[in-house]
C-alpha cells in the first residue's frame, strides 16, 4: 500500500528546511513555492509511493530529504527551487535530470524517478559527505578529481548551456551584485574576474567541450561504492578546466597560506595535462561569483575568506608553467 499523503514529516517540513534554501527561494521570487512545498511533497509521496523523512540541513539549492520507498529501501528526494526568471520555471531541475540520465550513475547518483514539471527527482541514497570525513586536502582534491573526470564525456545536442553561456551569466551576476552588496571585495578582484571570464568565453570551443559537473566541492561529494559520487550537478558543456576552476575557489584558508597558483598547476597535472592557465582563470571567476552569492545568502565566514583570496589572487597575475 502506498503511504498516505501529508504524514508527520510533510506536516512539519518547513521546520526542517535550511535557512539558505528559504533565503534563496525568497531572493528568486519563489515565496509561493515555499508556501506550496508541503502540498507538493504530499503529492509526490502519493504518486511515487514514498514516505518523506527529515530534510538534510546542508542543502542550499532546494528541498533535499531522506525517503523510504514502498519496498522499504532508502532514497533521497530533491525538489528544486523554481527558476522564475526562466520561460520554464523547472529549468534547473531539467538540467539535473538531463545530466543524471547522460552519466547513468558514473560519478553521480543513479536517478530513480523524475518529474521535470515539479522540479522533483528521486535519487539513489549514498553515504556520508566528504566534508564529514576529515580527509587531508590533497586526498580531497584527488578524490574530487577522480569523481569529476568520470563524468566528463561528449554530450553535444543535449540542450545544456555552454561554458561561454555560463561565463556570460557569471559576468552579469558579478556586475549587478558587487555594488548591491556594498563592495565586499576590491574593485581589482572584480575587474580581474571579469577579464578572466571574457578570455574563457572567447576561448570556448564546442569541439573540445565535455559535460562537466559545474559545482565540484566536498559538500557535493558523497561516499559511493567506487569512491565518491557528485550530487547537485549544474550541467554545462564546457572545457574540462571549468570544473577544476571550482576547486580553485574551495578551501580558501589553505589558499591564503600558499601561492594559489600552485593548486592550478597540480590540478592540471593530476587530470592529464590540462591547461593550468584556464583553470586559474575559471578559478578567478568562481571565487568572486560564489563569494558574492555566499555573502548574499549569509554563509560566513567562508564568503569573506573566498573574497579575500580573490583580492590576493588578482594581484598575483597569471599562472606561469
Amino acid at each position: 500500500m502506498a503511504p498516505g499523503p501529508g504524514g508527520p514529516a510533510v506536516a512539519s517540513l518547513m521546520d526542517g528546511l535550511p535557512d539558505p534554501v528559504r533565503r534563496k527561494a525568497l531572493a528568486a521570487g519563489a515565496a509561493r513555492w515555499l508556501r506550496d512545498l508541503p502540498g507538493l511533497v504530499a503529492g509526490l509521496e502519493r504518486d511515487w509511493s514514498i514516505t518523506v523523512g527529515r530534510p538534510y540541513a546542508e542543502a542550499t539549492e532546494g528541498l533535499v530529504a531522506q525517503v523510504t520507498l514502498a519496498s522499504g529501501g532508502a532514497a533521497v528526494l530533491k525538489v528544486h527551487i523554481p527558476r522564475l526568471d526562466s520561460p520554464r520555471p523547472a529549468a534547473a531541475g531539467e538540467r539535473e535530470i538531463t545530466v543524471l540520465r547522460l552519466v547513468g550513475g558514473s560519478g553521480c547518483p543513479r536517478l530513480l524517478r523524475a518529474d521535470a514539471a515539479r522540479g522533483a527527482l528521486l535519487l539513489e541514497r549514498l553515504g556520508r559527505p566528504m566534508n564529514e570525513l576529515g580527509l587531508p586536502l590533497p586526498d580531497r582534491l584527488a578524490a574530487l578529481c577522480a569523481a569529476t573526470t568520470r563524468m566528463w564525456r561528449p554530450a553535444a545536442g543535449c540542450d545544456l548551456p555552454s561554458g561561454a553561456d555560463q561565463g556570460r551569466e557569471q559576468v552579469s551576476y558579478i556586475t549587478r551584485t558587487w555594488e548591491a552588496l556594498g563592495r565586499p571585495c576590491t574593485r581589482q578582484a572584480v575587474d580581474y574576474a571579469l577579464a578572466c571570464a571574457s578570455r574563457r568565453i572567447a576561448a570556448h570551443d564546442a569541439r573540445r567541450a565535455v559535460l562537466v559537473h559545474g559545482d565540484v566541492h566536498q559538500w557535493n561529494a558523497l561516499q559511493a561504492a567506487d569512491g565518491f559520487a557528485l550530487v547537485d550537478p549544474d550541467g554545462v558543456l564546457a572545457e574540462p578546466e571549468y570544473d577544476l576552476g571550482v576547486l580553485m575557489r574551495e578551501d580558501p584558508q589553505e589558499l591564503l597560506s600558499e601561492d594559489p597558483r600552485d593548486r592550478a598547476r597540480w590540478l592540471a597535472a593530476r587530470c592529464g595535462g590540462l591547461d593550468a592557465g584556464a583553470i586559474w582563470e575559471w578559478g578567478a571567476v568562481q571565487r568572486v561569483s560564489c563569494g558574492l552569492l555566499l555573502t548574499q545568502l549569509g554563509v560566513q565566514p567562508v564568503a569573506r575568506q573566498m573574497l579575500a583570496v580573490a583580492d590576493r589572487a588578482a594581484a598575483l597575475g597569471p599562472v606561469v608553467s
